[in-house]
């Protein structure tokens, strides 16, 4: 199932690797990853614009979807019905906003598997000889813990988490979504850091470099709307 895609994704980050060498030494593979990352996330634009204007829909029929959940409170088949009925009245789904990260978890296997075999298309996976600064981008934090919690390989660890935090801080905040389901989406960044602790060390990066992008798409989006409006 992953052998074509892996062999491509192998392809990508090992070429750009070998072209950034001459001017990145040892970074050249973690920023191959970045670029590889960056290059899905620019692919699913048109999802994530899809998504911001299905966001805004919803903001827009809060009023009337707090209407229906206080009228039919006692009957909730009815009120699914009725909030179905509005949104395909209005063009709007709830699961709109779910579709880039959806559609990532593809792209986000793909380079986990990358990053754990240790053969692609019947060769051996040089990838795996690759590090960022004293950390194997193969390994994940758990495996490097037995050098000792400061020990260098550890460290890196822990600066992609401290810097997964500060990303899932930032997109959290920008959620705009109320009840349960925004309760969900400002905790559901901070996920990321937990995953990061049990991926390869590339798998991590490329939640990094995602979670990044999501923050400054959703800016770039919303200051878009504000202009339009």
């Amino acid at each position: 199932m992953f052998d074509i895609p892996l062999s491509i994704a192998a392809a990508l980050v090992g070429g750009l690797a070998d072209a950034l060498d001459p001017v990145a030494g040892g970074l050249a593979t973690a920023l191959a990853i970045v670029l590889f990352t960056a290059g899905v996330r620019l692919a699913l634009v048109p999802l994530a614009v899809s998504a911001a204007k299905g966001e805004r829909a919803r903001a827009r029929l809060l009023p009337k979807v707090q209407a229906l959940q206080k009228k039919h409170a006692k009957d909730p088949h009815r009120l699914q019905r009725e909030m179905a009925a509005l949104y395909e009245a209005e063009g709007a789904t709830p699961a709109a906003g779910c579709l880039p990260m959806a559609a990532q978890i593809p792209f986000f296997m793909v380079m986990y598997r990358l990053f754990t075999s240790a053969a692609v298309a019947g060769h051996q996976n040089l990838l795996l000889a690759h590090t960022l600064l004293a950390a194997p981008l193969g390994q994940n934090w758990i495996g490097v813990l037995g050098g000792g919690l400061l020990a260098p390989p550890s460290l890196v660890f822990l600066g992609l988490f401290a810097l997964l935090a500060v990303v899932a801080v930032v997109t959290s905040r920008r959620v705009t979504a109320e009840g349960p389901m925004g309760a969900v989406a400002r905790l559901m960044p901070f996920g990321t850091v937990a995953v990061a602790a049990f991926v390869p060390l590339a798998a991590g990066l490329y939640l990094l470099t995602s979670g990044a992008w999501t923050a400054a798409e959703r800016a770039v989006l919303r200051r878009g709307a504000a202009a339009a409006a």
